[in-house]
Order: C-alpha cells, then sequence, then structure tokens
C-alpha cells in the first residue's frame, strides 16, 4: 500500500467498532445483521468524511491568517 489516510477514513477500522457495537447490542437480545453491519459503516465513513470537509471550510473561512 502507497496511499496513506487517515484512521478515521478507514472502513475497516468503522466496520472493527460497528462490530463491536453489534456485539454489545446483542447482548441486549437485539440482533444486527452483517449486510446492516457493513451498510453502517459505509454511511460512517461517508458522515466522517462529509463533516471533515465541513471542518476543513469552517477553518479556512475563519482564519485569520493566509497561508503560504
Amino acid at each position: 500500500m502507497v496511499d496513506e489516510k487517515p484512521w478515521f477514513m478507514s472502513k475497516t477500522i468503522w466496520s472493527s467498532l460497528i462490530a463491536v457495537a453489534a456485539a454489545l447490542i446483542a447482548s441486549l437480545g437485539v440482533t444486527i445483521d452483517g449486510g446492516t453491519q457493513d451498510a453502517i459503516a459505509n454511511s460512517a465513513v461517508q458522515l466522517v468524511a462529509a463533516l471533515s470537509s465541513v471542518f476543513a471550510i469552517y477553518g479556512r473561512l475563519s482564519a485569520t491568517e493566509i497561508i503560504s
């Protein structure tokens, strides 16, 4: 792998976190199938990407110094 990305943009990380959450939720009697877990992970990655873009734009607009 040559390309780098931040950890929070990794589908593997999000899938793992959601699998852990699904296991915890299953202990309460609610089950989440694998397809739903994948859909949640994909949505989480898209949400994080959108939020990071919004924060980047906000940061640039609210900056008091120029980029050199």
